[in-house]
């Protein structure tokens, strides 16, 4: 295939499948792919074809398998609601086309390994789209604790502190669901839209592997009207005995940019995962920050299947990430907020957490649990609502 623009088929070109599709239109200006097939259940109007710079002769079906079939595609991008994911991938699969896959990967440990199954029977590659490990702060970062600049890493932390208003829990049926008709949606703050917080942390501290996880504790809880959680913490313990914590919520008092912190017995290591940014702090130095490049993971994709490139993030190197996705599901419900704990936003129609930035922060810091912390709300959790 090299040389010859790869054929792809995009499944869900809406809400962040329009990222996709930019994406697939500037590896396409750049050669590398060609947009053969789209795949919504109402397909995209003249005018959004327009918006999105793509001609009017991309095949458009709502039948995925009928529409790889059709486009003789050899790779798909899937970015559809989170409980479609695997029938989807193993659709392609089955077809023998390779897949870049929307985080999170499956709702569940079962579909995940569904998924990886069907791959590796078919013997097709597939990406998982965490895209901040196609970042080059990653074996920077790697480089610098191998060569001792903070001494012995002593654990891990993350902390991601965004906002979304009420509308977002209303972009579809299954936002803010743990289950929707029966079946596994688990859409909570640290499985979708701060996944990558997780994920990044994982990756840098090498706990990659479902076997590299010993323990998992979560704090699960949520201000908005929902029944998945906004506001949580997850504290993983390698097999290696390091802890990894990362703390995240959607009710900020002011959002900001996402980070892990590597803690180092001599130094640290703050990286702005979504900015690719590195701040290196450690003893008898001034502090030192970096910016870095990203490889696409689509790119990366095709790379391999042209070039023999390695994939940056296949199903296997998820497996830990898995094991809270899975962790989470099977938690007990998600605890409310009380009233007095949150607050409507000022100037935004969406609810805020007071306190919870620097709460977020001090989890990243410490490594440790929000009611470790003391936090009120965490603190007074009924019994069986907190799953440690």
């Amino acid at each position: 295939m090299s040389g010859t623009p790869v054929p792809v088929v995009l499944a869900g070109a809406r809400g962040h499948g329009g990222w996709h599709l930019a994406n697939i239109r500037r590896l396409q200006r750049a050669g590398l792919v060609r947009l053969v097939g789209i795949c919504e259940l109402t397909p995209l109007s003249r005018n959004e074809l327009a918006a999105a710079h793509m001609g009017q002769g991309v095949a458009q079906s709502a039948d995925f398998a009928a529409l790889l079939d059709a486009t003789e595609a050899r790779v798909a991008v899937v970015c559809t609601p989170i409980p479609t994911h695997a029938a989807l991938a193993c659709a392609a699969a089955e077809r023998g086309v390779h897949l870049l896959l929307e985080k999170p990967p499956a709702p569940s440990w079962a579909e995940f390994t569904r998924i990886a199954g069907a791959v590796e029977r078919a013997r097709t590659a597939c990406q998982i789209g965490f895209q901040s490990l196609g970042s080059g702060a990653l074996p920077a970062i790697r480089a610098m604790v191998d060569a001792g600049q903070i001494g012995e890493v002593v654990g891990v932390g993350a902390a991601g502190a965004w906002a979304r208003d009420e509308e977002y829990y209303r972009r579809a049926p299954w936002a803010g669901r743990r289950r929707l008709n029966g079946v596994d949606v688990v859409d909570g703050v640290l499985t979708n839209p701060l996944a990558h917080a997780v994920a990044t942390a994982l990756a840098l501290d090498g706990t990659t592997h479902a076997d590299d996880v010993s323990g998992i504790e979560t704090e699960l809880f949520h201000a908005n009207d929902i029944e998945a959680d906004d506001t949580s913490c997850v504290r993983l313990t390698g097999t290696h005995g390091r802890r990894i914590t990362v703390a995240a919520t959607l009710c900020a008092e002011q959002p900001d940019e996402p980070y892990v912190l590597i803690h180092g017995a001599s130094g640290r290591i703050t990286f702005w995962y979504k900015q690719d940014r590195v701040l290196l702090q450690r003893s008898g130095h001034g502090p030192e920050e970096s910016a870095y490049g990203r490889t696409d993971l689509l790119a990366n994709l095709v790379a391999h299947l042209t070039t023999g490139a390695d994939l940056l993030v296949p199903p296997a190197a998820t497996g830990a990430f898995m094991r809270v996705v899975e962790a989470i599901r099977q938690a007990p419900d998600p605890a409310p907020l009380p009233e007095r704990a949150w607050r409507h936003a000022p100037d935004a129609p969406r609810r805020i957490v007071p306190g919870i930035d620097a709460m977020v922060a001090a989890a990243a810091d410490t490594l440790a649990l929000y009611s470790e912390l003391r936090a009120p709300w965490a603190c007074e959790l009924p019994e069986g609502t907190s799953a440690r």
